[in-house]
């Protein structure tokens, strides 16, 4: 009797985290000397396959252009690396005996990893290196239709670690694909952790599981441009990092909100440097193509240039076109234009003064994309901080493009290719996901007090220090006599004592 693919997928999984546990035992016994020579071979091996899997992942997906993916893929392994590898995570963190405190970071054991379509390489690479560095083992789940060249990434993963020394089973990867084989994934009982990126069912899934996960939401960051900013500059960071792999960074922009002040300049350097405003017909046609019936992206657009999603949508634009952008007046959950974009398309507002802008920039992210990221572009340093107390997210760009800003490739947050909401946006952290979020912390704390002490009860006063001139030794006959103070601390200390028999 052949069993079904469904059931042949649990097993698997089953296999692969029985395997993983091991693995993450002993790893565990591991010095954190001894892992960073396994994530050191790991990320190099990544990076010197950085552009074939980038071209496989182009290939199999359909999503962006092989070129930005090569920079993706070194984020995932060389920036990763070199942001991690002096960190400490494993064994003793820290120790203050004067505190009577040490601190100890200990392996959550089992990293379960779901892995997107939008980003697949490069995140596989990135969420190897943080578990293993932290001592951890993980099991990653492919995104169905970028399952091969994860599998592939994977394997070089895999030989990588086990020539440098980790245990067989350290990272393992679901080949039978099932929506049954991710979901006995996320529920097993061994698993210590789940690193959650992708779409919201998913992530509510991996919530819903019954273990600890870090997930992700949905990115649908606005960027503001103030009448301060370098205008010029700031639209070209816009459209670079909205074209960036062709916007499938979930940290890019997706909506501009300017000034009436600076109107006329915003709309002047977006048409120069490749923006094309459609019309409200336009708009109207396109908007058909954004959201599927069910109110999720479309996946037809996702990933696209500006050109084919034209085409798509039977819309003609001027040969160089970047970005189409729609000027919009309302934000809404059932505006398209208003919802979070993976692709080159831009809803553009135009609001009276910053303080309205700002006011739509909270509108927009609190229909989708709270917690998440927002960019501002702007000198004046008063209004940064205004921005800064009030936006309900978690990172808050200035004067950069968000997509790779947000991931820490053009700005000192941690390289990262899962980034936390926070709790606005239901998430466990609002971190650039690293080792540090992938361990526990033993605390050991030495007593400091005595019961009596904290009640007030007739506390005993402490005996008498050692003289100055002899660190920690008990006194002598040949020791200078007790002065009348020390003996009036050593008489009370006695009764006192002697009362509370």
């Amino acid at each position: 009797m052949t069993l079904d693919k469904d059931l042949q997928s649990i097993q698997q999984v089953r296999c692969l985290v029985a395997a993983a546990k091991q693995a993450a035992g002993q790893l565990a016994q591991m010095t954190q000397e001894q892992l960073d020579v396994i994530i050191r071979e790991i990320a190099a091996d990544c990076a010197a396959n950085a552009q074939r899997l980038a071209k496989l992942a182009n290939e199999e997906t359909g999503f962006g252009n092989w070129q930005d993916k090569v920079l993706k893929n070194l984020l995932g392994s060389t920036m990763t690396y070199d942001y991690i590898r002096d960190m400490r995570v494993v064994g003793i963190l820290s120790e203050n005996r004067e505190r009577g405190l040490m601190e100890i970071g200990v392996p959550v054991g089992v990293v379960a990893a779901l892995i997107p379509s939008t980003n697949p390489t490069s995140t596989v690479m990135y969420k190897c290196l943080i578990a293993i560095k932290a001592g951890n083992s993980i099991v990653i789940s492919p995104h169905p239709s970028a399952k091969n060249c994860i599998l592939e990434t994977v394997r070089i993963v895999q030989e990588a670690a086990r020539r440098a020394g980790a245990p067989e089973g350290t990272v393992g990867c679901i080949e039978l694909t099932t929506a049954q084989a991710t979901d006995a994934l996320l529920k097993a009982k061994d698993v210590g952790l789940i690193l959650a990126t992708g779409g919201e069912a998913m992530v509510h899934a991996a919530y819903s599981s019954g273990n600890p996960a870090i997930g992700v939401g949905p990115g649908n960051g606005p960027a503001f441009i103030d009448k301060s900013a370098d205008i010029p500059n700031a639209v070209r960071r816009i459209i670079e990092s909205k074209t960036f792999d062709n916007g499938t960074i979930c940290a890019s922009e997706q909506s501009i909100v300017t000034e009436r002040a600076a109107e006329e300049q915003v709309v002047s350097e977006l048409r120069r440097q490749g923006g094309y405003f459609l019309s409200p017909e336009e708009s109207k046609k396109l908007a058909g193509y954004i959201l599927r019936a069910n109110g999720t992206m479309n996946p037809q657009i996702v990933g696209k240039t500006a050109q084919v999603i034209a085409d798509l949508a039977g819309i003609k634009i001027p040969s160089g076109t970047r970005v189409l952008i729609s000027r919009q007046k309302e934000a809404g959950r059932q505006n398209p234009y208003t919802r979070e974009k993976l692709c080159p398309i831009l809803a553009f507002f135009v609001e009276e003064n910053w303080e309205a802008a700002c006011a739509r920039c909270m509108e927009i992210l609190h229909i989708e994309g709270a917690g998440h990221t927002m960019t501002i572009h702007a000198r004046d340093e008063n209004l940064i901080r205004e921005f800064a107390l009030k936006k309900p997210v978690s990172r808050l760009l200035v004067n950069v493009a968000a997509a790779l800003g947000g991931v820490g490739a053009l700005t000192n947050l941690a390289p990262a290719l899962t980034l936390g909401c926070g709790s606005v946006g239901k998430s466990a952290s609002s971190d650039n996901i690293s080792p540090k979020n992938l361990i526990n912390i033993r605390r050991v704390a030495w007593g400091m007090k005595e019961l009596s002490e904290i009640r007030g009860e007739n506390p005993a006063p402490p005996l008498a220090k050692p003289s100055a001139g002899t660190p920690g030794k008990q006194r002598t006959g040949t020791d200078v006599p007790f002065t009348r103070e020390e003996v009036e601390l050593i008489t009370k200390a006695v009764l006192a004592r002697l009362g509370q028999r």
